[in-house]
């Protein structure tokens, strides 16, 4: 009894030893990268770790980094700077919004580009303190990858594997290389304590922070890049384009104001003589009419044009949405208008998408679509134009005059060379497999 209690009593405070140790080699990893990354001070006052929870990995709820105390001496001894790099690593995931709207993507691929994306911004930090040995391996493959997605954000590395797939081989490749921490967290909204909102203020004042503390070998085009797709204003395009709706009447029943006591009784009692009749209309805010201009310049062709057509009229023909009469204008234009095809029911549009051909690819000048606005709106031909969305790749001649309907414009890509838009419109970056999403510009 007493050998077991010995054994027992050895074990414990074997256990404690281990806690204690690895709670410094956590404590160490933190004040190294507080000391050599002072852009990141407010990221990291705002999370603590603990053992506990996890076994063989590293996982972070939103506010504390759980760990293996085992799994940590292990690494620690192994190589010293592996523990300062998981713990960046998680960090980064936070301050990138990583473990957010999990639910929204294919969680394999989402995985994988997170942790690429991560290692690229720690990589080019150049901290030589969690420098890893296969660090020039890694970079290789993240130099390729570049090529292949067109940049190191999450978003763009998650984007080239919807489209291209990851292979098994693959997979376990890149999870060698790139994987560091335990995804746990991400699966349930719920289960991260701090929510993407206070991450986003933590965000904005690391990017704040990244200017007035980061030396220049600090300096990380990755890590500004994920910090501007992190902290990007991001808007629902459904409800962008329920801004065109207006007040009007509908033809159908109204279900609100429909007795069906009184109406089932008259057919009852007189055969098919109802007592009240329904009303047959109802005021209502839907969508009635509003414009759609294509760039049909060299960027914005084929299948990109389609796409994007499919889903913005795909959002807006349902009955919630649509009018059962609607006028929608769907331009063609490069520096001047090549076509005006009008849609008034959705056998238009299916017709359009089957038998349409995009014209032009001209230069870009914006303006000629509102000037021609302009003159239909004179000519009679709306009622009450709520909104333009404009597809284009950006290079063209903005107007400098605000009109008074609504106006988006909707990009196919990111790209940093194009001129903004002008502060009155609406801009958004419409990708092929989140189409729902855009930022502000």
């Amino acid at each position: 009894m007493k050998r077991s209690e010995e054994r027992d009593s050895n074990k414990s405070e074997k256990s404690r030893k281990i806690e204690t140790l690895a709670a410094e080699v956590m404590k160490l990893a933190r004040d190294s990268i507080m000391m050599h990354l002072r852009f990141l001070d407010t990221a990291l006052a705002h999370i603590s770790s603990a053992p506990g929870k996890v076994s063989g990995c590293m996982a972070c709820d939103g506010r504390t980094i759980y760990y293996d105390p085992v799994f940590v001496l292990q690494k620690y001894r192994e190589d010293p700077g592996s523990v300062g790099h998981m713990y960046l690593h998680v960090l980064l995931h936070l301050i990138f919004f990583h473990g957010f709207s999990y639910d929204k993507v294919e969680q394999e691929y989402w995985d994988m580009a997170a942790d690429m994306a991560v290692e690229q911004t720690i990589l080019e930090i150049g901290f030589p303190d969690i420098a890893l040995k296969q660090d020039e391996e890694r970079a290789r493959k993240l130099h390729f990858m570049k090529i292949d997605a067109g940049g190191l954000t999450a978003e763009k590395i998650y984007r080239y594997f919807v489209r291209s797939g990851m292979g098994p081989l693959e997979k376990q490749e890149l999870t060698v290389l790139f994987c560091q921490d335990a995804h746990l967290y991400w699966r349930t909204q719920e289960e991260l304590s701090l929510t993407q909102e206070q991450w986003k203020k933590i965000s904005e004042r690391v990017k704040t922070d990244l200017k007035t503390f980061s030396q220049e070998k600090n300096r990380s085009e990755s890590l500004e890049k994920n910090l501007a797709e992190a902290t990007r204003e991001r808007y629902d395009y459904g409800e962008l384009l329920r801004r065109f709706a207006v007040m009007g009447e509908d033809i159908r029943v109204n279900e609100d104001e429909f007795d069906y006591i009184y109406y089932t009784y008259g057919l009852s009692v007189y055969g098919n003589l109802p007592l009240v009749e329904p009303l047959e209309y109802k005021e209502e805010h839907k969508v009635k009419e509003f414009v759609i201009a294509l760039d049909t310049s060299a960027s914005c062709r084929g299948e990109v044009v389609r796409g994007f057509l499919r889903k913005t009229y795909g959002i807006l023909k349902g009955t919630e949405n649509f009018f059962h009469k609607i006028n929608v204008h769907i331009l063609q234009c490069d520096h001047e208008i090549q076509s005006d095809t009008k849609i008034t029911c959705d056998g238009d549009f299916d017709r359009f998408m089957k038998e349409g051909k995009l014209h032009g690819f001209g230069g870009t000048d914006f303006r000629p679509v509102f000037s021609y606005l302009e003159e239909l709106r004179q000519r009679g031909e709306f009622e009450n134009l709520k909104g333009l969305i404009y597809f284009t790749d950006g290079y063209g001649i903005y107007p400098e005059v605000m009109p008074d309907y609504d106006v988006i414009f909707a990009f196919p890509e990111e790209d940093d060379n194009r001129m903004p838009p002008p502060p009155w419109a609406i801009s958004l970056t419409l990708y092929d497999d989140m189409l729902e999403e855009g930022h502000k510009g």
